[in-house]
């Protein structure tokens, strides 16, 4: 293929990513940027050309030995609830954007350790981003079918103009914002889009070769097996195998945390920590169908293309050699945006941590203390996008001069166990309080010097050419201090042995410095917040120990040449108004030291922060014992305020109940209130009948006798009227104040039931009222009968009422239960108001819903129902699904 054409392609879809990234960018808050998904594909960046390319050259060679890289993040996903989440709070209260700042703040803000984690980090990743450059260029030339790999002149080479590219997208995207701690979502959705592409296109080629080139996985089975090396591809091969395979999944367990792009991926860039419960499922099954194809590509590779060919390239040789121009190009493009995804990510984090750790607080510290916030702004992006350009050029120059013979395998498994030099101060400083940065330094300087030895030395001189022996026979012919096979353990590959005796002795020193040393005040101090993580946000802001003398102003200074007048305004305003701090006060306390260290530290870096703050504020030493006193006196604070809080709580619920009961007690007042006006309206009314009557009849000697006996009827009837109503508020008394003694006695309700409506026949009759009731319900159930009945004529005596005369039709009806009886009185009537559904069974309510002018009786019936039916244990109510009509049920149950 012409190199022009394929240049086009790369230019035209680099073009896709600025231009995806500039969307992303631009709607940062919409949903498509900000969702689990894109969290979980930009984790994905691990799956660089190693995993790419280098997993089937591996696979043709080692057989499943490829997948112990994979099985590490596997295994560590799970964890990610406990350990992840705990590192993305501390991050995101510190304000920490790189793995550099997160080490060196837990061991106290160390300005050294916090720049030897950067040397580790950038020693380990710059020849990882030159094996991802060598994958770029040796397709290009494969696909391109040029005759050599390198050009005779950087101008020449096509390589460096895509490193140029690259390096010109990270200092684009990433250094917007001088805060680095704040997400970049540009430059992850493009990420999440190459995770995409590169699986997508990666099963493609997988697809072709198993169901294209070959009759699916049984064939290839068959031919494979006729292979000379078929055993070695499919069998372990005994101590030594078991050994690497071992470390290697260590290795990668290391790596998901440590590496700088999975740190910034997984940490930095979370937005949520709700999206680790999908990311430890989604991202092993991502990983999982990345390495399906993996072992058939390698086979077929094996059986159909020539044995000189880079077995790392067969996924790209196999289309391409077989005339399939169009898939070749997807693959290239496949890789290309895995290496896309992993130089980028990692240059933004090295750059990053290069500014933080080491340029700035080894050399600018005085310019940004003279600066003003426009300037510092400027120092620090420049800052950026010049170590952004010199680590790319540094990893092409690294490519040039070191990686042609090598494999991508090698590289990155030396880059591997470089970055695992962090592992213990990482891991143990998390559950740990004892560790301290002279032990930390140790450790990883000790650490570093045995991977020199055993590791780098050797492939360096190899690289360069040198004799062998001093990988042989060790120096001086020392067969003891052999780096391969140190103190005569040769169990291991170079790797594998490399990572065992760097790690022991790493962890052997860090163990050994911290028990026989104590970390200063410091050091304790941020111990106990990072591992500590009960009431976690409170112990950040309470927890932090600082003595000496700062003045607002100077820090208000500090921080306005930084972050400008308005950001630096709205901090503290929060800042005031959080801890309740008046704006007035002079001095500053531990808090808006911690505070101010805090907001600058996303911009500089925690070692540079506690420079500048250092720097207004005469800090004076702390005791070790006035440290512990004062965390003593910190937990005995948060426990009492969560004492506190908790009885708040329950003085709350208190105060509601109070005010609910006190509410209560005011309804009753009005309702007593209420009820008293009623009563002496309802007895008023027939007494002032009955004296009005008695008065005419004393005055009207000559009264005829028939209007006579009318006025002694009309007498007689009120008399009555008010004996009942008398009669009923007592009856009302004795069942509201449980006085009442019911007499429970087994009886048929279909009896009771036929009793109450043979009392009300004539009632019915007269009315032109018809009772409809089938008595099968013959069920003995223990009851009051007299009170029953007291119910049902009441219920039937409305149901009459409130009936049309001569159409009207009043329908009873009883069902039963296992355990209760239910019981309906159901009228044709006009129904129950919407508005009375929650008044009908108070004292003295009548509906207004009647078809008589007045309404009569006293409005006390179906409260007494009420109470009658609450005594026998049951429930009464008004059916609001009845539309015609109006429908009552009551339940009782069988036994007492």
């Amino acid at each position: 293929m012409n190199n022009v054409v394929l240049t086009s392609i790369i230019v035209a879809y680099l073009g896709l990513l600025f231009f995806v990234a500039f969307k992303a960018e631009r709607n940062s808050k919409s949903r498509w940027v900000n969702n689990p998904y894109i969290y979980v594909l930009s984790l994905a960046v691990y799956c660089s050309a190693w995993t790419y390319y280098g997993s089937v050259g591996i696979a043709s060679e080692s057989g499943m030995n490829f997948l112990a890289i994979y099985l590490g993040p596997v295994i560590a996903l799970p964890l990610w609830l406990i350990v992840m989440r705990k590192i993305i709070r501390i991050s995101k209260q510190q304000k920490i954007s790189g793995i550099a700042d997160f080490l060196s703040m837990r061991y106290g803000n160390h300005r050294f350790l916090g720049a030897l984690v950067t040397v580790i980090c950038v020693f380990a990743i710059v020849p990882y981003i030159s094996l991802q450059l060598k994958a770029i260029s040796e397709t290009f030339e494969i696909i391109t079918d040029e005759t050599s790999y390198i050009s005779t002149s950087v101008w020449d080479d096509s390589t460096f103009y895509i490193a140029v590219l690259l390096a010109v997208f990270v200092a684009f995207f990433g250094t917007q914002a001088t805060d680095a701690s704040q997400r970049r979502k540009g430059i992850m959705t493009t990420v999440a889009l190459e995770s995409v592409l590169k699986l997508t296109f990666f099963l493609l080629a997988g697809i072709y070769v198993v169901y294209f080139l070959f009759d699916g996985t049984a064939d290839m089975y068959e031919q494979a097996s006729r292979l000379s090396n078929f055993e070695k591809l499919i069998s372990f091969k005994g101590m030594e195998a078991g050994f690497d395979w071992l470390f290697t999944i260590s290795l990668s367990f290391f790596a998901i945390f440590l590496l700088p792009r999975q740190f910034h991926v997984a940490v930095v860039e979370n937005d949520s920590e709700h999206h680790l419960k999908k990311a430890i499922w989604l991202f092993p099954l991502y990983m999982l169908l990345f390495n399906i194809f993996v072992i058939f590509i390698a086979w077929g590779g094996n059986l159909l293309l020539p044995a000189e060919v880079n077995n790392d390239y067969y996924t790209l040789l196999l289309p391409l050699q077989n005339g399939n121009l169009t898939l070749a190009i997807l693959v290239f493009i496949g890789g290309f945006s895995a290496v896309i995804s992993m130089v980028v990510v990692s240059t933004l984090a090295l750059s990053t941590m290069v500014s933080n750790n080491l340029i700035i607080p080894y050399g600018y510290l005085e310019k940004f203390i003279k600066g003003n916030p426009e300037k510092n702004a400027g120092y620090i992006k420049n800052i950026r996008r010049i170590s952004i350009f010199t680590l790319i050029i540094t990893a092409y120059l690294f490519y040039v001069k070191f990686s042609y013979e090598s494999s991508l395998f090698r590289i990155g498994v030396i880059s591997f166990v470089v970055i695992s030099q962090l592992a213990p101060s990482f891991f143990i400083g998390l559950f740990w309080k004892r560790g301290s940065a002279k032990a930390v330094i140790s450790g990883m300087i000790a650490g570093m010097i045995v991977v020199s030895y055993t590791l780098i030395v050797p492939f360096i001189m190899n690289v360069l050419g040198d004799t062998p022996g001093f990988v042989e026979t060790g120096p001086a012919q020392i067969l003891f201090l052999k780096p391969h096979a140190l103190f005569g353990i040769d169990l291991m590959g170079p790797e594998a042995h490399a990572f065992f005796w760097s790690m022991l002795v790493n962890v052997f020193t860090f163990l050994t410095v911290s028990l026989s040393s104590k970390g200063n005040y410091r050091e304790r101090n941020y111990a106990e917040m990072f591992v500590n993580t009960s009431d976690y946000e409170t112990l950040q802001e309470g927890a932090f120990v600082w003595k000496g003398e700062a003045y607002v102003t100077d820090i208000r200074d500090l921080l306005d040449r930084f972050l400008g007048k308005k950001r630096t305004e709205r901090a503290l305003n929060r800042f005031y108004l959080k801890h309740d701090i008046s704006k007035d006060e002079e001095k500053a306390d531990a808090r808006l030291v911690n505070f101010s260290e805090k907001l600058l530290t996303g911009s500089i870096g925690s070692a540079s922060a506690k420079i500048l703050i250092a720097s207004v504020a005469k800090e004076q030493p702390v005791s070790l014992p006035e440290v512990l006193k004062i965390l003593e006196e910190s937990k005995k604070t948060m426990a009492l305020n969560k004492e506190l809080r908790e009885k708040s709580k329950e003085l709350s619920v208190l105060a509601g109940q109070l005010r609910e009961a006190n509410k209560e007690l005011l309804e009753q007042d009005r309702l007593k209130d209420e009820f008293l006006d009623t009563v002496a309206h309802e007895l008023k009314t027939p007494i002032t009948s009955i004296k009005a009557a008695s008065e005419v009849l004393m005055d009207s000697d000559d009264m005829p006798e028939e209007l006579r006996a009318r006025f002694i009827e009309n007498i007689t009837s009120d008399a009555d009227r008010l004996a009942w109503l008398i009669h009923n508020l007592l009856d009302l008394e004795k069942l509201s104040n449980g006085l009442e003694e019911l007499e429970f006695r087994s009886n048929k309700i279909g009896e009771t039931i036929e009793k109450a409506i043979g009392g009300i026949t004539q009632i019915a009759h007269n009315k032109g009222v018809s009772i409809q009731f089938d008595n099968e319900i013959l069920t003995h159930a223990y009851y009051d009968e007299d009170r029953l009945l007291q119910v049902l004529t009441n219920l039937l005596s409305n149901a009459v009422k409130f009936s049309a005369r001569g159409t009207g039709v009043v329908t009873v009806s009883a069902e039963e239960t296992d355990t209760e009886l239910q019981v309906q009185v159901e009228d044709n009537g006009k129904g129950i108001p919407e508005e009375d559904f929650n008044y009908i069974f108070d004292k003295f309510y009548q509906s207004k819903n009647q078809n008589t002018k007045k309404p009569k009786g006293s409005g006390l019936g179906l409260a007494i129902s009420k109470k009658i039916i609450e005594s026998h244990k049951g429930k009464i109510w008004a059916d609001k699904n009845c539309t015609k009509g109006a429908r009552f049920v009551f339940t009782i149950p069988k036994q007492v």
